[in-house]
């Protein structure tokens, strides 16, 4: 541990680059292998509003920042220019940085009390039943283009899917997913208009434990409001926010990312359809090369400390970076080799913080990418390959769009409920935090043909 009272910062000449804006989001992967050139495993960042931060790269490093809570906690409380009021509270980054009652910004006994419930609640699900519920959504979203021979499977698939799922788990109402998928990319994105993404979140989950604790089922609200943890009515709002958003953000980049694999490469999808790799292999595959978040916020450090050759002041924020790590040439020299069955990534983090919900999210990707390819067996990307696009943040890069033409067929909606059809069914909470109920609009009729989930992405960003 190092005693020195100064941080080692850039080298005179080379400033700290800044990770957000249209430099660092154009081409996220570019500006971290330069970082890598110019500072090794460790690099000075600056992060919205010129903040100061470090952005590790190198994959031993990650794991030990992710595996020392003692050294790198991930309370932010201890962030120095939060003490110092360097960071407003309409600050883009508030929704994640800001201390909730939640199990990953606590360390010590109460992250146990708190890691206890989540992991408890979360394995209560039976993976069958979550399966069928995967595959019931997945039919149903298929069934809403499959007979025009196009569509894109962004809008109308991957990120519908994850958030289908999440609201059915939780005992939500099918009504909230479209607003609450473009909250939370709103929030994860650190906009203006983050803060109060995130304040509709909270209304609506707040209103969902109400009415859980007046009138409870088999989900894991239910659940975590019944643990022996005795949770507050806050806490539980906090886990479901963090469950939801989490899995959302993760599972819809990795359905998509996956997607676009077997729609791109030949090799790829040549040898998931001969039976030289499993389509788990596959995910995990594009765990490595792609990951959902391509850096997870933040830790901070407890003490003057050394990391990766680079002097870290007690204070300090620091950034998990799961792409960098994910390529770093000390533990992948040749990247084209394959990395089948190796779960040693960090797409999930690790240590006492690692995902809780990995198994879950890899269950919606698996089940619903082979429901589509079993009932759309000769998908081909509708644009040459380079006009494919992405959004970047912070801690994310995904596919604005993935255009896709096939045979068409006719539909076989399975299951007794359908899609909803409305996309104003998810009104924002009242002040009180009351969510408006589920209703067609004035005069209109729902409809199965009509997708609600193409109506509201049809809003480009």
């Amino acid at each position: 541990m190092s005693t020195s009272p100064d941080p080692v910062g850039p080298p005179p000449g080379c400033p700290a680059h800044r990770l957000y804006g249209p430099e660092a989001e154009a081409d996220p992967m570019a500006l971290y292998e330069k970082l890598r050139a110019e500072h090794g495993s460790v690099a000075p960042v600056l992060v919205q509003g010129d903040l100061p931060a470090w952005l590790v790269l190198g994959h031993r490093e990650n794991l030990d920042v992710a595996r020392t809570p003692s050294r790198f906690s991930r309370d932010p409380r201890r962030w120095r220019d939060m003490q110092e009021g360097n960071v407003p509270p309409d600050h883009p980054l508030t929704p994640m940085t800001a201390w909730q009652p939640v199990c990953h910004l606590v360390e010590g006994p109460e992250h146990e009390r708190l890691r206890g419930a989540v992991t408890e609640s979360l394995m209560r699900f039976d993976r069958r039943g979550v399966r069928r519920f995967v595959n019931r959504f997945a039919h149903q979203l298929i069934d809403a283009f499959i007979d025009s021979g196009t569509g894109d499977l962004v809008a109308s698939f991957a990120e519908p899917l994850p958030m289908l799922v999440m609201t059915q788990l939780v005992g939500a109402p099918e009504s909230y997913g479209p607003r609450l998928v473009d909250s939370a990319r709103d929030m994860l994105r650190g906009t203006e208009t983050a803060v109060a993404s995130n304040a509709y979140v909270t209304a609506t989950l707040r209103e969902l434990v109400a009415r859980k604790r007046t009138l409870p089922g088999r989900d894991f609200t239910s659940w975590l409001l019944e643990h022996p943890t005795q949770l507050t009515d806050d806490e539980v709002v906090e886990h479901l926010r963090l469950v939801m958003i989490a899995a959302f953000e993760s599972t819809a980049n990795l359905i998509a990312n996956t997607l676009r694999m077997v729609l791109t490469d030949r090799r790829f999808r040549a040898n998931l359809s001969g039976g030289h790799m499993t389509l788990p292999d596959a995910l995990e595959q594009v765990l490595w090369d792609e990951p959902p978040f391509t850096t997870i916020l933040g830790r901070w450090a407890t003490g003057d400390t050394e990391l990766g050759g680079a002097r870290i002041k007690a204070g300090d924020m620091l950034l998990l970076g799961l792409a960098a790590g994910n390529v770093d040439p000390d533990i992948r020299p040749d990247l084209s080799l394959p990395v089948h069955g190796n779960r040693s990534h960090l797409s999930f983090s690790s240590g006492p913080h690692e995902c809780p919900g990995q198994d879950i999210g890899r269950a919606i990707a698996d089940t619903g990418i082979d429901t589509l390819l079993t009932r759309l067996p000769d998908l081909e990307l509708a644009v040459p390959e380079h006009e494919l696009q992405w959004v970047s943040s912070l801690m994310s890069r995904h596919l604005v769009a993935l255009p896709v033409r096939f045979t068409p067929r006719g539909s076989s909606v399975t299951g007794s409920t359908q899609v909803p059809a409305n996309p104003a069914a998810a009104e924002p909470p009242s002040e009180a935090g009351t969510a408006q109920a589920a209703a067609p609009a004035a005069g209109g009729r729902p409809s199965a043909r009509a997708s609600w989930w193409a109506r509201l992405w049809g809003r480009r960003r």
